[in-house]
């Protein structure tokens, strides 16, 4: 069994872990999962997230407001975000960012919300976990004027932006989407990504990896990923997490 596996992105408030979240959470540690991040995607479930990170020792969160949900909230949230970051389990501004895969929210009203959240997290120096769907450029733009720590969570973009980001001190999120057949940019990007700025997740409820793509996610899938990733670079998939989790560790926790 693969061990000391941290999820740097899981979404465990989704509807979808309403009937048995607790005894999903709890069975984690013994599946080889040492720690989770939970993030938070407007101020209500940044909150839930903050009340998870209680009372699971090994969950902490992030707080923040995602693109697609910035369009009914008002800026004033954002204050309210910042109180959480004072949250001794808080360890990010996210899930932050960019989609401008959808035509609502309208671009400058999530470049209003990112902005803003980018210069929070460089406030309170706290790294950030961005959101990138289909706005590479604006997001990579944002990134070399506010220059944040964080992670480009769920990357989607070329190996060409990646190697970009890397050089402006970003990590990059890669979950099960990589096993996908038709992943041919996450594969390359697999293989080429330094290996101290690789990290892994999930975005459960979301993408698990395959065989059970189409079926809900969580933590312990991450095993699946890491054999995948692992077998592209030619190491073995326990050094893939060991690196993984370290380099989790020094984003967010700074050790």
């Amino acid at each position: 069994m693969l061990v000391d596996i941290f999820d740097s992105h899981a979404h465990y408030n989704d509807k979808s872990f309403r009937e048995d979240m607790d005894s999903i959470l709890s069975s984690l540690p013994e599946k080889g999962v040492r720690a989770v991040i939970n993030c938070g995607t407007d101020l209500n479930t940044s909150l839930v997230s903050s009340v998870l990170s209680e009372q699971y020792d090994f969950v902490y969160f992030a707080a923040g407001i995602h693109p697609e949900d910035c369009g009914d909230k008002p800026l004033s949230d954002i204050e309210a975000i910042q109180k959480l970051l004072n949250h001794k389990k808080c360890v990010a501004v996210g899930e932050i960012g960019l989609d401008f895969h959808w035509p609502e929210p309208s671009r400058e009203t999530q470049m209003i919300f990112f902005e803003k959240q980018l210069i929070l997290a460089n406030e309170n120096s706290k790294p950030v976990i961005i959101h990138d769907r289909e706005a590479h450029e604006p997001t990579l733009e944002l990134i070399k004027k506010y220059r944040p720590s964080g992670v480009l969570h769920c990357y989607s973009g070329s190996v060409e932006t990646m190697r970009e980001a890397v050089k402006l001190g970003m990590y990059i999120g890669l979950g099960g989407a990589v096993t996908f057949k038709n992943a041919k940019k996450g594969v390359e990007v697999a293989k080429e990504v330094p290996l101290e700025r690789l990290l892994l997740e999930t975005d459960c409820p979301y993408m698990a990896p395959v065989p059970f793509r189409g079926h809900r996610n969580d933590s312990s899938l991450i095993s699946y990923t890491a054999q995948f990733i692992a077998q592209l670079r030619g190491i073995g998939a326990q050094e893939l997490i060991d690196h993984c989790t370290k380099n989790t560790e020094k984003l967010f926790f700074g050790v």
